[in-house]
Order: structure tokens, then sequence, then C-alpha cells
């Protein structure tokens, strides 16, 4: 394309964006529709990480009763750094397209809260087993990524930890396997059934 084409080329581009449709410029509704999409990301964004916090996710009473109490009892709520675990940086990805996907999957447990069919404890512990497979399940095929966002087995220090824990952390890398092979109720009880499920 020529120097002289140029000039034209965008002086025509220009006047398509500026001519008025019914009536705004295609200029005015690609702005008005930028700003907009501002807008809706941010507003988007910030539910997003709403629904990421303690609070939120300790709101309904089968949560704040049962799961979040035995959480209370573990390293992962109160420890000697000081440095707190809380329900999202276990059960939430953090880049965005895994995030989605958990957002999309979780909204059938709120489905759940609704329907009813998790809306007492005694519902919640008959479906523990269950929810907490499909939690494990997931935390497999995904190599324990939210595990790993705070523990690397290249990381560990052999001297801070028990011969025991060593030679199994040592172990585990070694045939390839993931912190949920091992640390299923490191944060919550083990359901009933749980370790004749395992077997």
């Amino acid at each position: 394309m020529s120097d002289e084409q140029t000039p034209g080329a965008l002086a025509r581009a220009w006047a398509v964006l500026r001519r008025p449709s019914a009536r705004f410029s295609l200029l005015s509704v690609l702005v008005v529709g930028f700003f907009s999409g501002i807008v809706f990301w941010g507003g988007f964004n910030t539910g997003m990480e709403a629904t990421n916090t303690l609070e939120f996710c300790t709101s309904c009473h089968e949560m704040r009763d049962t799961v979040y109490q035995e959480y209370k009892k573990t390293v992962h709520y109160s420890n000697r750094s000081g440095v707190r675990a809380v329900c999202s940086d276990c059960h939430v990805p953090k880049d965005w397209v895994h995030k989605m996907a958990r957002k999309i999957q979780a909204s059938g447990e709120i489905y759940g809260k609704l329907m009813g069919t998790i809306d007492t404890p005694e519902k919640f512990e008959a479906k523990r087993l269950e929810l907490a497979q499909h939690e494990w399940d997931r935390m497999k095929a995904s190599d324990s990524r939210e595990c790993r966002n705070c523990h690397t087995l290249d990381g560990m220090s052999k001297a801070a930890q028990t011969p025991t824990a060593w030679r199994g952390h040592k172990g585990a890398k070694e045939k390839g396997e993931t912190c949920i092979d091992c640390h299923k109720g490191i944060a919550h009880k083990e359901p009933i059934g749980a370790k004749k499920e395992q077997e």
C-alpha cells in the first residue's frame, strides 16, 4: 500500500466510524460499548472475588456448622507462621480459565442447597462422601494444583520433617503421586465410608 493510499483509507475508515446509524455514530456506539465493557468486567470480577471470601463460603449453615468447624482445628487455620489458607485457596484455582470452570461447577452445589438436597446438617452428612469424592477426583485430576500454590515437594526441607514424612514425600515424588493421594482429611474429617472407598 503506497503512502498516498494510506490517508485515503484512514479517512474512509474514520468517516465510516463517524457516520450516524439510526441515531448514533458507529464511533459513539463503540466508545459506549468499550466503557460499558469495562464497567461490566469490573462488576463481574468484583463478584467473583466476593465469592472467594471465607465469609461467603461460611454464610450457609451447612458449611459454617460442619466443615468450617473442622477446618478451624487444623494447621491451615492456625499455625506458627500465621499463614491462613481460606476455603478458596484450596477449592478455587487461581488462573482465570480453571477458576471459571470451578465457579460453574460450584453453581451445582448452590443448586443442591436451593433445591433442598443438602439444606440440613443431616442431609449434608448423608451426601458428604459423594461431595468429598467429587472434590478428591477434581484435585487428583489437576495434580493437586491448589495445594501446590503453597506446597512443593522440591521446596520441602528434610530437616524440618519427621523421617516418616520425608520418606513419604520422597516416595510420592518418585511415583508421581499428588498431594490428595495421601492427604485426604487434612482440613476436614474424612466422611464415613471414605476408608473403604480408598481400599
